[in-house]
């Protein structure tokens, strides 16, 4: 008799929060330019930045699974908000769905960056802690492209 495999789905939210010695107009060029963003995020093989478009980019680990990012921006507001909604596969399993929200908030000295993700983990492939661990990753990469990124004249 065939073992049936374990499924399960858990829900969970988790924030990040950043602040940047970069304007909000810098720090949205960072999410919305595709060059830009290839500097701290996987290259993407689609960039379409508008609401409705979708970006979708595969890579990993040497040796390792593919991970495959498939997003559709959901909202944007210049230099202000993105929100987007994704699903990320491991090889030919969805492991997760999520809505994501970033925010740019103007501070004295640069902007405050919140990133809120609401998130369904699937079937114990993926844990809202990795994905946390993996967000903290992405942007401490952020704020490293920031910093070596000439202002623009």
């Amino acid at each position: 008799m065939e073992q049936q495999e374990q499924r399960s789905a858990h829900h969970a939210t988790f924030t990040v929060e950043r602040t940047y010695p970069a304007t909000p107009e810098r720090v949205f060029r960072s999410w919305s330019d595709a060059k830009a963003k290839a500097r701290w995020f996987s290259p993407a093989e689609t960039f379409d930045f508008r609401v409705g478009g979708r970006e979708y980019s595969r890579g990993g680990p040497p040796e390792g699974p593919v991970f495959t990012f498939d997003a559709c921006y959901q909202d944007i507001v210049p230099n202000a908000r993105i929100v987007y909604s994704y699903v990320l596969d491991m090889g030919d399993r969805r492991i997760s769905a999520s809505v994501t929200t970033v925010e740019l908030h103007p501070v004295e000295g640069g902007t405050r960056l919140v990133f809120t993700e609401q998130g369904v983990y699937l079937d114990g492939l993926d844990t809202p802690e990795q994905r946390e661990h993996g967000t903290n990753e992405l942007l401490r990469m952020l704020g490293d492209a920031l910093q070596s990124e000439p202002e623009a004249s």
